[in-house]
C-alpha cells in the first residue's frame, strides 16, 4: 500500500486512461475505467462522510476553535507577545473598575485631614490624591432573607395583646423586586433552572420552591411588557439586522405533533438589530423560522424608511417575504466549508483560509482606527477587493480548468462561495456591511446554554415569558448596562413605565429612574 493517498486531477486521470487504453486491451481498459470511476466515487463520498462526521462531532462535544493557527496548524504564524501593539493576555486579575456593583466604603486616614500640614516636614500640606483599593469578596446565597420577630405583649388581666409594627421599609410582600430580578437574571441570562436555584437555596437555608419563582416571573411580566413593546417598536425601525436559529423545545407544541401546513420543527430564533449607536436583542421561540419572525417584526416598521440591511446565512428560510431587503451573507459559514474539508485538500483549504484571515485583518485595522462606515468602505475596497477578486478568479480556475471534482468537498465548498458571492461581498459595496453574523450566533448561544439546562419550556406562555426576559437581559448587556438594576427599575416604577415606556428601555432608562435620597 502507498504511504500516502494519489492525488489525480481531473485531466492527469483522464490522461492516465489513456495511456492505459494504448497499453491493453478493449475489454481490459473498460474494467479498469470502471474500477477507477468507482474508487473515484469512493473518494467522494468518503470526502464528505468526513465532513459530515466533523461536523457531528462538534454538535455532539463542542465546537473547536476554528482560529487561522489552529485550522492550519501552523505556530510559525501565531502573533508574538512582543510584536508591537500586540495586546498581552490577562492576568486574572481585575482592577477596581471592574467592579462598578461593588459597595463602595470611604475609609478616611486615622491621623491626618484634606489641607493639614505635613507631620513629616512641618512645612508642607497634605492633599487627597487617588485613594488606595482593597476589594474583599464575600459570598451570600443567590436570594437572601431576613425574618423579622414582631414582639407580642399580652395583658395578663384583660387578655388585650400588642404586637410591634414591622419596619416600614420592608414592604407587604414576601419577596420583592430584587428577588424576582435575581431569579430572572439566573433563568433566563444564565441558564440556571429553577429546580437547581430551589436545591441551592434549600441547601442555603433559605428555601424557594421552582413553582414560587414562575409564579414571580410570571406576575412581574406585566410590567416588563411595556419596555418590551416599545423595544420591539424602535428595534424595527434599525438600519441592519442579524438573524439565525438554533432548535427550540416547547412541550405543549411538541405533543401537537405537524401543524396543518405539515412543519414539525420548533425554533429560537435571535435577532440583533442596530439603529444608529443601539443595539437590541430579540429572542422568538415557537413554529417560525427566522425569515418570518423577522417578517412579524417588520410589521411595525415605519412606511417610507429605506430598505434595511440583513445578515443571515444563506437558507432561503431566513430571508424575509414582506419587505425588500439588502442581503448579506455570512462569509464565516463560507470559510467553515473550507475548515471541515482541510484534511483532504489541506494546500487548497489553506490557500482559501489565508486569503479569508487577510481580509479580517483588515477589518480588524479599520476597528482599531475607529474609521467611519465610509472610511471603512474605502478601506476595504482598496485593500480587500484585489483579495477577493483574485480569490474568486481562483474558484474559477479550479472548475473551468477541471483541477477540482465538482461534487467533491471542494468542489462544493468553492460552489458555495461562487453562488452566494455578491452577499458575501457586500461588505465590498455597502458602508457598515458586516463581514459575518458571529455576533448573532454568540447571542444564540444565550439560548442554548438555557436549553441544555432548563431542556424545554412547558407552554408557548412559557416561551415568550422567557423570551422576552431574555430578550431585555441581553440588550442590557449590549448596552453594557446591568441587567439586574434595569429589571428591578421596571418592576419599582410599573406606572411610569406603561405610561411612558420609550423613557425605560436599556440604554436610557438610568435617566428616568428616580436618585435615592
Amino acid at each position: 500500500m502507498p504511504n500516502k493517498p494519489i492525488e489525480l486531477t481531473p485531466e492527469e486521470l483522464k490522461t492516465l486512461l489513456e495511456r492505459v487504453k494504448a497499453a491493453v486491451s478493449e475489454e481490459d481498459y473498460e474494467i479498469i475505467k470502471d474500477m477507477t470511476e468507482i474508487i473515484q466515487a469512493m473518494s467522494q463520498v468518503v470526502d464528505q462522510k468526513a465532513a459530515s462526521v466533523k461536523r457531528l462531532l462538534k454538535q455532539l462535544f463542542g465546537q473547536k476553535s476554528e482560529k487561522k493557527k489552529d485550522v492550519l496548524n501552523d505556530q510559525d504564524n501565531e502573533d508574538k507577545p512582543d510584536e508591537p501593539g500586540k495586546k498581552l493576555k490577562g492576568h486574572g486579575r481585575n482592577g477596581a473598575s471592574a467592579y462598578p456593583g461593588a459597595k463602595r466604603v470611604q475609609v478616611n486616614h486615622e491621623n491626618l485631614k484634606h489641607g493639614e500640614s505635613c507631620p513629616l516636614c512641618l512645612k508642607g500640606k497634605v492633599y487627597r490624591k487617588s485613594p488606595g483599593i482593597a476589594i474583599r469578596i464575600m459570598g451570600s446565597p443567590p436570594l437572601g432573607g431576613t425574618l423579622y420577630e414582631m414582639e407580642k405583649l399580652r395583658c395578663n388581666l384583660c387578655g388585650e395583646t400588642f404586637t410591634a409594627k414591622p419596619p416600614e421599609d420592608i414592604g407587604e410582600q414576601k419577596y420583592d423586586e430584587t428577588a424576582t430580578a435575581i431569579i430572572a437574571l439566573l433563568k433566563y441570562g444564565n441558564g440556571f433552572p429553577f429546580y437547581r436555584l430551589e436545591q441551592l437555596q434549600k441547601c442555603l437555608g433559605v428555601p424557594v420552591p421552582a413553582t414560587t419563582q414562575w409564579d414571580l416571573l410570571e406576575g412581574s411580566s406585566s410590567s416588563a411588557k411595556p419596555a418590551y413593546s416599545e423595544m420591539l417598536k424602535q428595534a424595527a425601525q434599525g438600519e441592519l439586522f442579524h438573524s439565525d436559529d438554533t432548535t427550540g423545545k416547547v412541550l405543549s407544541l411538541m405533543k401537537e405533533g405537524e401543524t396543518e401546513n405539515g412543519r414539525k420543527g420548533i425554533f429560537t430564533t435571535g435577532i440583533l438589530s442596530k439603529m444608529e449607536d443601539r443595539m437590541a436583542v430579540l429572542y422568538f421561540t415557537g413554529r417560525n423560522h427566522a425569515g418570518e419572525n423577522i417578517d412579524n417584526l417588520f410589521q411595525k416598521r415605519l412606511q417610507g424608511l429605506s430598505p434595511p440591511q440583513l445578515m443571515c446565512d444563506a437558507l432561503s428560510r431566513n430571508i424575509p417575504k414582506v419587505l425588500e431587503v439588502i442581503l448579506s451573507n455570512c462569509l464565516t459559514h463560507g470559510r467553515r466549508n473550507f475548515v471541515d474539508i482541510i484534511e483532504a485538500f489541506p494546500d487548497e483549504c489553506r490557500h482559501v483560509i489565508e486569503v479569508l484571515a487577510d481580509v479580517y485583518h483588515n477589518d480588524e485595522m479599520a476597528k482599531d482606527k475607529s474609521m467611519s462606515p465610509q472610511e471603512r468602505l474605502a478601506f476595504h475596497q482598496a485593500e480587500s477587493k484585489p483579495l477577493m477578486d483574485d480569490l474568486y478568479a481562483w474558484f474559477k480556475q479550479q472548475l473551468d480548468e477541471k483541477k477540482v471534482e465538482p461534487n467533491s468537498g471542494l468542489g462544493k465548498a468553492i460552489a458555495y462561495m461562487m453562488k452566494h458571492w455578491a452577499p458575501l461581498t457586500r461588505f465590498l459595496e455597502i458602508p457598515g456591511a458586516p463581514l459575518d453574523n458571529n455576533i448573532c450566533e454568540r447571542a444564540l448561544k444565550k439560548s442554548i446554554i438555557h436549553r441544555k439546562n432548563s431542556l424545554f419550556y412547558k407552554t408557548q406562555n412559557g416561551a415568550d415569558v422567557g423570551d422576552m426576559f431574555m430578550s431585555l437581559i441581553q440588550t442590557c448587556n449590549m448596552a453594557h448596562e446591568n441587567p439586574f438594576h434595569y429589571l428591578v427599575a421596571l418592576q419599582k416604577n410599573a406606572c411610569e413605565v406603561a405610561e411612558n415606556p420609550a423613557k425605560w428601555l436599556p440604554w436610557n432608562f438610568r435617566q428616568s429612574t428616580p436618585t435615592p435620597n
